[in-house]
C-alpha cells in the first residue's frame, strides 16, 4: 500500500506542473490590462512602465512564469494588485471558509444521497423508488444559484428565520463553530448539497441494485443469513465507489461554488475568484486557481488510496 501511495504521488508531480502552466497561461491570455484598475487615468508612460516593472509584466511570458513558479515553490504567490495584501493570506482565509462550507454540504449531500440511494435500490420499482429518484433528479436538475435565491427569499426575507449573507454577524469574514455563526452557514450549505445529493443518490441506487442482483447475495440469503448482515455486505461492496464519488464532489464544490458563494456573499474561494475576475487581479486569480487545482489533485490522490484500502480487490497499475 505504501509503495502504491508513493507511485501515485510520483504521478501527481507532472500533473501539478501541467496545472501550473495552464493556470498561468489562461490568465495571461485573457483580454484586458490588469494594471488599469490601480493606475490613475492620467498616468504617464513612465509611470505605467514603472508599474509594469514592479509587477514583472515587462518581462517575456516564459520569464514571468519561471519567476512566478520559483516564488510558488517558496510559498510566495505575490501580492494582490487591488488590495496590496499577500495572496497567500487572502487565499488561505478564503480556502478555509470554502472548505468548511463544502465539507458540510458534502456531508449533508452524502448522508441524504446515500439514504435515498439505498431506499431506491432496495425497493426497486416501488413508490419509494420513484419518490427517491424524483428527489435525486430534482437535486441534479435545479440550478443551484436559483435554489439559493429561493432559499434567501423564503427563509430570510419572508420568514426571517436565517440570515441571508455573510459568514457571521456584522459581515464577518471568518466563520467560527458557534451557534451564532452556525445560522449563517445553514442556507448556503443546504443549497450547495443539492447537486452532490442527487449524484450520490443515483450512484448508490445503481450500485445497490447491481449488488443485490449478484449471486453472492442470493447465496448469503440461502445460507440463512439475516437481512441486516446482508445489508452490511452490500454496504461494504458499495463503499469504495460511493467514497470516490463523494471525494470528487467535495473537490467540485470547493472549486465550483462561485455562484452560490456570490449569492450568499460567503467569503470563500468562489467569492474571491469572482472579485479577482472583475478586478482583473492577476496574482490573486492565479494563486486562487492554482491552490484549488492542486487541492483537487491531492484530493484525488487521497481518494484513490482510500479506495484501495477499503477494497483490496481493486488492483492498481
Amino acid at each position: 500500500m505504501l509503495l502504491y501511495a508513493l507511485q501515485r504521488l510520483v504521478y501527481v508531480l507532472p500533473v501539478a506542473f501541467g496545472v501550473s502552466i495552464v493556470c498561468f497561461m489562461l490568465v495571461h491570455l485573457a483580454p484586458g490590462d490588469p494594471l488599469t484598475a490601480i493606475m490613475p487615468i492620467d498616468a504617464t508612460a513612465a509611470q505605467q512602465a514603472e508599474m509594469r516593472a514592479a509587477y514583472g509584466f515587462d518581462k517575456p511570458l516564459p520569464v514571468q512564469y519561471g519567476l512566478w513558479l520559483w516564488k510558488v515553490f517558496h510559498g510566495d504567490l505575490g501580492n494582490s494588485i487591488a488590495s496590496g495584501r499577500p495572496v497567500v493570506s487572502e487565499v488561505g482565509r478564503a480556502v478555509g471558509n470554502s472548505l468548511i462550507l463544502a465539507s458540510l454540504a458534502t456531508l449533508i449531500g452524502f448522508g441524504f444521497g446515500t439514504f435515498f440511494g439505498f431506499v431506491a435500490g432496495y425497493f426497486r420499482g416501488s413508490l419509494l423508488d420513484r419518490l427517491a429518484s424524483l428527489v435525486s433528479i430534482l437535486g441534479v436538475s435545479v440550478p443551484h444559484y436559483w435554489l439559493g435565491m429561493v432559499m434567501v427569499i423564503v427563509f430570510s426575507a419572508l420568514l426571517g428565520w436565517l440570515p441571508s449573507t455573510g459568514a457571521g454577524p456584522g459581515g464577518s469574514g471568518a466563520w467560527r463553530p458557534d451557534l451564532e455563526h452556525l445560522r449563517y452557514i445553514i442556507l448556503p450549505a443546504i443549497t450547495m448539497s443539492a447537486i452532490p445529493m442527487g449524484i450520490i443518490s443515483r450512484t448508490v441506487r445503481a450500485l445497490v441494485a447491481d449488488i443485490l442482483s449478484q449471486e453472492f447475495v442470493q447465496a448469503l440469503r440461502a445460507k440463512g443469513m439475516g437481512e441486516w448482515d446482508v445489508f452490511k455486505h452490500v454496504v461494504r461492496n458499495a463503499a469504495p465507489t460511493a467514497l470516490a464519488v463523494m471525494g470528487l464532489q467535495l473537490g467540485y464544490l470547493l472549486g465550483g461554488s462561485i455562484l452560490i458563494e456570490t449569492v450568499f456573499a460567503w467569503p470563500g474561494t468562489g467569492f474571491l475568484l469572482n472579485t479577482a475576475i472583475f478586478q482583473r487581479d492577476l496574482p490573486l486569480l492565479q494563486g486562487t486557481i492554482l491552490v484549488l487545482a492542486l487541492f483537487f489533485v491531492g484530493l484525488n490522490l487521497i481518494v484513490d488510496v482510500l479506495q484501495t484500502t477499503l477494497d483490496p480487490r481493486i488492483q492498481r497499475g
